[in-house]
């Protein structure tokens, strides 16, 4: 396969990824004798195309299972979709109201079969995402929250809670969207603080004698009211519990109760009871057994039992109510007021609480066993850990979940009611003579679905299914911190209810993606990104490793441009070295030809030991999912050690006439290059594939190319002691010339005074890299060098560097950089004394960790010495 000379990541990944897919490659391949590794993608849902986050989420499951492949794991990364009822139907909805008709007028059968087109369009616009992104799915296993097998394990669980007592149907005030017309559960609320108004009115006592001041923040409400309440224990009231008082306009007599629940420190002490119209207030109704009056109907407007404001939408029957009480003399002020109010999360609409009959999950027995199971070797770890306690204190607040949603899309509810007798039958399929019966209308929470994702797409509820059997418990779970109690928390307390396993070992939680400038992307502050987009100018590859690398667990991510750019950048410095690489290996040297057990020259040794190194930390700190600390020792390994130094250090052998040493180089490229594109390839998967396919091997993909494994053979830690030293004193000169602007073309003496013989003689047997590196016109090494009076001096671990630059150096600004040096070792050294200093730090860290820095003290201060040493030459 042809490299051009610049990196294309269209012409890269163009048609890579569909070859990958009908060839298998991503299948998982239930081989007995390997252990399983799976991951179900959380299910985006089919209401629109995939945004940053989704690309974020997806690309660091891609990249674990990827690698898993590669380590010989049994592999799933199973794909799927979520119905997405509300948001869903509120989409084909609004797409039917632009052809001018309503749901209504096609009947649920018609709605439904559109709700399916929808899904169809959405869902192959997802998969197209899915393969830009390159990820690395078992499209055989392909789910959807709504198809037969996910329905069926919907039904099993609605009918075993059911027959437990754990679900149940009752009235109660619940969250009501007045747009989208069905309840909400609290988790789908957004509290925004508004600013409103908080009503004083007076409701006068029926015997005439005065009034009872009450305060609201929703005075259409008040026509629903049927007491008041004060509580026993206020001195004010005492004498008023029991007698009644006239509720303005409406005229209805109210009796004044007494409970414990007013806070008399609150308002006026004395609060109305709307028993329909307020959770607490429900409460209140049920314990003096109250009458519960509804004031609205479904869309939020007035209805018969609000009299003469009956048709007006709530907010217009406010206005008018506060009028007619302003002309009655009832109001007794008016005060403004922010406080937070619940808005639809989907709909954006102002929530009502409202007494409806709903179906609920009686929460406390699962999070119960849900805590308790936080507890066991069975528990579910949270990485960052922190975020267990988010979980854990949700589930010790949880209130019962409200499932039952005013829907036509979605799993209709498998309850009828008995047409003649009103008796409720809960079952797996409708009751025999089905003509007497007729199901409930409603469809289930789109999350009471979602909940059963990790074992329903497996086949559950068939116990003895393979895949079932094989693959579950998942391996982990990839999700944002901000649906912990939307999805995560609720497959947690279903599978341990339903499988008696926690459905994943771990839960991965990573942040949001940010604009540039920290704030959140939204399509009305228009500061969103769409991931093809970018996809198209860089390429997957860049994205990925953007996205992936950006951040730590549980942070959240600034996209930036500039960013994906200079991750492009360092692709395309990828894709030059390997070139490079592969041009200088030739088309006649074979991976079978590799023998890294000849004459390896100090690069070759020390490049061999940092690709063990590197193999070692990636594989670590991948295993404790700390991409961003990976990003970083891949950069570092492939920019700095294998393009910067070892390429250019392989041109040496490369360029001499020893055909032997010329072997060996090639044997070093190919072994490198080769672990070093398998390292990258689940982060980069589409160039990794490209460059590894020119090696000159016989695997027909990376995709399934096992994981690197350091080489304890191949470690020279000697070798990589000498290197450093190396390193550090050709950065030293070039640093030099830099200063005094003398470029590397400028042949220059150039004198090394080594601190002992032994770091003369390593400095002597490798001096042809820093005559590579450092173009000397003469190089002198020496344990005691005569420096020239002009000279530029630069302090290393193994020695001085020196070089005489009569004519090219200031000696005053020459002393000025030299007394800047002093303090920076000064500085360093006054740091580490601190440390050791320290009876805390010397007691409580780890003896290695002291030891580091102890030896840090030493080479600090030697190197002090010598910039000292020097600037008091320069002065004598």
């Amino acid at each position: 396969m042809e490299m051009k000379p610049k990196y294309n990541p269209t012409e890269v990944e163009q048609g890579r990824y569909d070859q990958w897919v009908n060839n298998g490659y991503f299948r998982a391949n239930e081989d007995p004798d390997k252990e399983t590794y799976t991951i179900v993608i959380p299910p985006p849902n089919v209401t629109g195309k995939l945004h940053l986050g989704h690309a974020w989420d997806t690309t660091l499951q891609d990249i674990i299972t990827r690698m898993k492949r590669m380590q010989g794991y049994d592999t799933l990364y199973l794909p799927g979709m979520d119905h997405a009822g509300i948001a869903t139907q509120s989409k084909v909805e609004a797409k039917l109201k632009e052809e001018g008709i309503s749901r209504h007028d096609l009947g649920r059968e018609k709605f439904l079969e559109k709700a399916w087109e929808w899904k169809e369009e959405y869902a192959n616009f997802i998969r197209q995402q899915w393969a830009k992104l390159g990820l690395g799915l078992d499209y055989s296993r392909e789910r959807f929250t709504l198809d037969e097998g996910l329905s069926k394990a919907v039904r099993k669980v609605f009918v075993d809670l059911y027959q437990k007592g754990i679900i149940y149907r009752g009235e109660y005030i619940i969250n009501w969207d007045p747009v989208a017309r069905t309840a909400l559960s609290d988790i789908e609320v957004i509290h925004e603080d508004v600013k409103g108004k908080f009503y004083h009115f007076k409701y006068p006592y029926v015997d005439g004698e005065g009034y009872i001041e009450i305060a609201t923040t929703r005075p259409e409400t008040m026509l629903g009211d049927t007491a008041i309440v004060v509580n026993p224990n206020d001195e004010r009231y005492r004498d008023v519990i029991g007698k009644k008082v006239l509720l303005p306009i409406v005229n209805r007599e109210l009796p004044i109760l007494a409970d414990e629940y007013v806070d008399m420190d609150f308002g006026s002490g004395a609060m109305k009871v709307t028993p329909a119209h307020d959770p607490n207030d429900f409460e209140i109704g049920n314990r003096h057994h109250l009458e519960r009056i509804v004031v609205m109907d479904e869309a939020g407007k007035m209805n018969a039992n609000a009299g003469k404001y009956e048709g007006l939408d709530r907010f217009e029957c406010r206005e008018q109510l506060v009028e007619d009480l302003k002309s009655e003399d009832l109001v007794i002020d008016i005060k403004e007021h922010e406080h937070a109010v619940g808005h639809s999360e989907r709909s954006g609409a102002v929530v009502e609480p409202y007494l409806s009959t709903q179906w609920f999950v009686k929460m406390k027995p699962l999070a119960e066993q849900t805590l308790n199971n936080q507890d066991t070797d069975n528990r579910v770890n949270f990485v960052p850990s922190r975020f267990e306690k988010t979980f854990n204190r949700w589930m010790e607040e949880i209130k019962d979940w409200t499932i039952s949603r005013q829907l036509w899309w979605g799993h209709q509810i498998p309850a009828w009611y008995h047409n003649q007798t009103g008796e409720v039958y809960v079952g797996m399929e409708a009751p025999e003579d089905e003509e007497n019966w007729t199901q409930d209308e409603d469809v289930l929470d789109t999350w009471f679905s979602s909940a059963l994702w990790p074992f329903s797409t497996l086949g559950w509820p068939d116990v003895d299914d393979k895949d079932f059997q094989r693959y579950y418990p998942t391996n982990a779970l990839v999700t944002g911190y901000d649906i912990i109690f939307f999805w995560v928390a609720r497959m947690v307390f279903q599978g341990l209810e339903f499988t008696d396993q926690r459905p994943f070992n771990d839960v991965l939680l990573h942040g949001l993606v940010r604009a540039e400038d920290g704030r959140k992307m939204s399509k009305s502050l228009g500061n969103g990104v769409d991931p093809m987009d970018v996809i198209d100018e860089y390429g997957a590859d860049s994205l990925r490793y953007f996205l992936v690398t950006g951040s730590s667990p549980g942070h959240d991510l600034r996209y930036s441009t500039d960013k994906v750019e200079s991750v492009w950048n360092f692709i395309n410095k990828i894709w030059n070295a390997a070139r490079f690489s592969i041009m200088n290996i030739g088309d006649e040297f074979k991976v079978e030809d590799i023998n890294l057990s000849g004459d390896l020259s100090l690069a070759d040794q020390w490049i061999l030991t940092r690709l063990n190194e590197t193999i070692e930390t990636v594989t670590h700190l991948s295993d404790k999912y700390e991409f961003g600390e990976v990003g970083r020792a891949l950069y570092n390994f492939i920019w700095d050690d294998f393009c910067d130094w070892y390429i250019e250090m392989s041109k040496i052998p490369m360029n001499s006439d020893d055909e032997s040493k010329k072997q060996t180089t090639r044997s070093v490229l190919t072994y490198v290059l080769d672990n070093t594109m398998r390292m990258l390839h689940p982060f980069m998967p589409f160039v990794t594939e490209q460059i590894w396919l020119n090696l000159p091997h016989e695997g027909e993909t990376i995709v399934h190319a096992s994981w690197p494994t350091p080489n304890a053979e191949l470690t020279f830690k000697e070798s990589k002691e000498t290197m450093e030293h190396l390193v550090e004193i050709i950065k030293a000169v070039r640093q030099s010339r830099k200063e005094v602007d003398t470029p590397i073309s400028k042949a220059i003496p150039i004198y090394i005074q080594a601190k002992n013989n032994d770091l003369k003689a390593m400095l002597e047997e490798n001096s042809m890299y820093i005559d590579r590196f450092c173009h000397p016109s003469h190089l002198t090494i020496e344990t005691s060098v005569e420096i020239p009076e002009k000279a530029m001096t630069s302090v290393t671990t193994a020695g001085d560097v020196i070089l005489p630059l009569e004519g090219l150096i200031d000696m005053d600004k020459e002393i000025a950089r030299l007394e800047k040096e002093l303090e920076k070792w000064q500085k360093e050294l006054d740091r580490v004394n601190n440390k050791l200093s320290n009876e805390n730090f010397v007691s409580k860290a780890p003896e290695k960790i002291i030891n580091e820095e102890r030896e840090k003290k030493i080479t600090y201060q030697e190197k002090y010495d010598g910039v000292e040493q020097r600037i008091k030459q320069l002065k004598s």
